[in-house]
């Protein structure tokens, strides 16, 4: 019997047609931003629905502005809704950010203010995402520069919103890096801190540190050394489940992200030994 695997690797247009082709590049299943897809037509859609046929797919969003003041935008919601039943869709994730304003959009993921009245508020946007989609929402800890109007911890903030709402959570570890690197906390007891039997979902990225108290998370780097031991200390605390390597520019060969992919399989081999459905 082959050994499980775990790995997964974002669905990218830069590369899509050799990983479609690939010998080189071997993941288990991909990952893509729904709203980049939604309504596709053409040569992209044949391209996408050929991944799709050869890898499971998951989601992971970047407009559905969860912490947003505004009203929900239920019909792009059931727009996610209709493309998650066409190519069986079992993980759909997004950020616990805002990125939309008195409708505006704002381009860029930004902190929600950690607060019980923000929580209320997510809570209840949470309840009418997974009413209309007819599964949990799976939201994303976030990296961010500076807490605004914190009034609870980063952990007590993400603990309430997943216990209250009943959502998964996305474990990204190197956030939780540059979150302990920036704001100067323990990584691995913040972790501790964590609904961590609500993990679904987990993503494994690179970053840039700018300078000796600055790192920008990026997606556009190689993880480094540091965040695959925190990588190897999060998966001993939490369940088998998908897990992503996201590489959003400065693409490298797929030689190189299949070597980021083995390591990161290689880690699971020593930690993860039941067997759990893959995306």
């Amino acid at each position: 019997m082959s050994e499980k695997k775990y790995t997964g690797i974002g669905f990218r247009k830069d590369f899509a047609e050799e990983l479609i082709d690939s010998e080189v590049l071997k993941p288990s299943f991909i990952e893509l931003a729904p709203e980049n897809w939604i309504g596709m037509g053409g040569y992209w859609k044949k391209q996408l629905d050929k991944a799709a046929e050869k890898y499971p797919v998951t989601c992971h969003g970047l407009s559905l502005s969860i912490g947003s003041p505004d009203a929900l935008d239920v019909p792009f919601v059931k727009q996610v809704k209709k493309f998650l039943d066409q190519y069986k869709v079992k993980v759909y994730s997004e950020h616990l950010s805002y990125s939309k304003c008195d409708n505006a959009h704002l381009y860029d993921l930004l902190p929600i203010p950690f607060r019980m009245d923000a929580v209320k508020h997510i809570v209840a946007r949470i309840k009418q995402v997974q009413d209309i989609l007819e599964q949990p929402l799976v939201l994303e800890n976030v990296s961010y520069y500076t807490p605004v109007a914190a009034e609870m911890t980063e952990h007590e903030f993400i603990s309430a919103i997943v216990n209250e709402s009943g959502c998964n959570m996305l474990l990204d570890v190197n956030n939780v890096y540059v979150n302990a690197f920036n704001h100067k906390y323990d990584a691995k007891n913040f972790l501790s801190k964590l609904p961590l039997n609500k993990v679904a979902y987990i993503h494994m990225a690179g970053h840039e540190q700018v300078s000796d108290t600055l790192i920008i998370d990026t997606h556009g780097q190689a993880v480094i050394d540091p965040v695959f031991e925190l990588f190897e200390h999060a998966i001993g605390l939490v369940k088998p489940v998908p897990v992503l390597l996201e590489r959003d520019f400065n693409i490298p060969e797929l030689e190189e992200l299949q070597g980021e992919l083995s390591r990161m399989d290689s880690i699971i081999s020593k930690i993860w030994k039941t067997e759990h459905a893959a995306a």
